[in-house]
């Protein structure tokens, strides 16, 4: 298989060059091109699970990249650990990348965060089918009550069918599952639509090609690319904040895609009226579509995250009180929740120790220590009336004053979602109310939150003061 072969020893020649010797001889100079690799499925082995976990997950994409580029017959590169190759390592990986430069008619990514150079002979979208990453499908989300509702219009929107809403705008914090859900849709639609072409783009890179496009006088061209897909999602969109002209842009895209009723998904980290720096217009037409929040997951779905994840380690053994101290301590961020998992195996891995409870205390210590310290309600309710100013004793009466009333429901949001307290015992701190007052409360402020600015930054200024 001379194609393959030629193409394995220019990646590698690319990625040292890239990446620098010493990352290279680290990491990347032990993989092989390994045995089963084929001209739709490039299969590279590394000797360790340690080593083959770090290769994927910080040259994964730069891999499928670069063979794409080379080969656009390649479907997916997988990484894996194996030591059976299907040719040996070039001998000249130590060679400068510049004595065996690849010929002229052939591209080279320059870096992952770059755009893709197209065949001359085939549509630039086409490349695009493949930039949604294979880890993020919907049979991988896990689902329940804080997402459900994104969950089940990303899959709404990506069915076949004629198009119900768009744009659909996913909104939540860091590490709660947008991206997941937003590269879902790509695989899930490209499975709908054979024929169908689809698009994912950072707002970072959605800026960064538009503005070498007008530098480069050819704004056409990218407009065309982007406009003629069947499927466009962009990702982070808070980042272009005070960039006027990519926002004008960006405008003009969204504004495209609704008129042709083509599928749009926009991501970002707050709900449209709450987003800083944005071209009000840009916002109205955001908000005109299917808005859908991923909130904080709960213990339930951090367990659930923990387990499905452990699902995909077949060959090692974490005990469920671990499992249980990730989700209880680490309550906030599901990408941190993952994170820590992965470093708790692979440095069991690396000095040869089994996963335990002292062994997940000692190697995790500093990112289990945070959460321990346990918030009470007394706590919650004297920063609450101190913030607005009100007695404690209001915030248990029966005054219904909305500067009494506001105040007190935000207290119970704040037990709700800082403490272990049960519906009932949070009512009975507050005057003995019944829990379904608790449950309205609850609900009523996390939709302020989405609407009024002043409730969410309080909001967010308590919990950083108790979480402090």
């Amino acid at each position: 298989m001379p194609a393959i072969v030629d193409a394995w020893d220019l990646v590698r020649r690319n990625l040292r060059s890239q990446s620098g010797a010493k990352v290279f001889d680290q990491w990347l100079k032990p993989a092989v091109l390994a045995a089963g690799s084929d001209e739709e499925t490039v299969r590279i082995g590394l000797p360790s699970p340690f080593m083959t976990n770090y290769v994927k997950s910080h040259f994964g994409d730069r891999l499928r990249l670069e063979f794409r580029q080379l080969m656009p017959s390649v479907r997916s590169v997988v990484v894996e650990t194996s030591t059976k190759a299907l040719v040996p390592p070039s001998a000249n990986d130590e060679s400068p990348a510049t004595t065996a430069a690849p010929a002229p008619s052939v591209p080279r990514v320059l870096g992952a965060d770059r755009p893709l150079a197209a065949a001359p002979a085939k549509p630039a979208r086409e490349g695009e089918r493949f930039a949604f990453d294979p880890r993020f499908t919907f049979d991988r989300f896990v689902a329940d009550a804080t997402n459900q509702v994104a969950f089940n219009a990303a899959r709404l929107l990506a069915a076949e069918g004629p198009v119900r809403f768009s744009p659909l705008y996913l909104h939540g914090a860091t590490g709660q599952g947008k991206t997941h859900l937003a590269h879902a849709i790509g695989h899930a639609f490209l499975e709908a639509h054979p024929a169908g072409t689809a698009i994912y783009m950072p707002a970072e890179r959605f800026m960064f090609e538009f503005v070498k496009a007008v530098r480069e006088r050819d704004t056409f061209a990218f407009k065309a690319r982007l406009r003629s897909v069947d499927l466009l999602v962009i990702d982070d969109l808070q980042f272009i904040a005070g960039k006027d002209s990519t926002q004008e842009e960006c405008f003009h895209t969204v504004n495209e895609f609704m008129t042709m009723g083509k599928r749009l998904v926009i991501c970002a980290d707050r709900s449209p009226r709450m987003l800083e720096g944005i071209d009000p217009k840009l916002v109205g037409r955001l908000a005109s579509g299917l808005v859908a929040d991923i909130r904080p997951p709960e213990y339930a779905l951090r367990r659930a995250i923990l387990a499905a994840k452990l699902a995909d380690m077949p060959q090692v053994s974490v005990p469920d009180e671990v499992l249980e101290l990730l989700a209880m301590r680490i309550t906030a961020n599901i990408r941190e929740l993952e994170g820590a998992l992965n470093r708790l195996v692979a440095y069991a891995q690396l000095i040869g120790e089994a996963v335990t409870m002292d062994f997940a205390l000692q190697t995790l210590g500093e990112v289990l220590k945070g959460p321990q310290r346990r918030i009470t309600i007394d706590e919650i309710q004297k920063a609450v009336s101190a913030h607005f100013e009100v007695k404690q004793l209001d915030l248990v009466s029966e005054r219904r004053a909305v500067a009494i009333a506001r105040p007190r429901q935000i207290a119970m949001y704040l037990a709700k979602k800082l403490t272990t307290r049960s519906l009932p015992e949070i009512g009975r701190k507050f005057g003995n109310r019944d829990h379904s007052t608790v449950i309205h409360a609850v609900k009523r402020i996390e939709e302020l939150r989405d609407k009024d600015r002043e409730i969410d930054t309080a909001v967010r200024g308590l919990m950083r003061q108790l979480e402090g």
